[in-house]
């Protein structure tokens, strides 16, 4: 699964471990420890994604929740105020939108 927030990107997957936690990934320094304080973040230079963090499925629930609880913004791309980070997210809304478009031409 991939979390796009307007402080941070993650990646959660379930790879290997007892089941109890989850994979948490991050492209950016700080982007897991905003969304799981605490985690204890390795930095894998030798993997896809530069860190990586073992996050129980549980605080994975909750602090995910929170932060669906406290969206107040009426536009997400608005609320992104990293510049850079923005950049990279409007670049992944063009690619969507371009996806959706070419799905709604083939359907006429």
């Amino acid at each position: 699964m991939w979390l796009f927030m307007n402080d941070a990107f993650v990646s959660i997957v379930d790879k290997g471990g007892d089941r109890s936690t989850l994979l948490v990934r991050g492209r950016h320094a700080g982007d897991i420890e905003r969304v799981f304080p605490g985690a204890k973040v390795e930095r894998t230079p030798a993997r896809d994604y530069l860190f990586r963090a073992r996050v129980s499925r549980a605080e994975v629930a909750e602090r995910i929740a929170e932060r669906l609880r406290g969206i107040e913004y009426p536009n997400f791309k608005a609320s992104v105020k990293e510049v850079d980070r923005h950049d990279a997210y409007v670049g992944v809304w063009g690619e969507m939108n371009e996806w959706q478009e070419r799905a709604q031409a083939a359907v006429r």
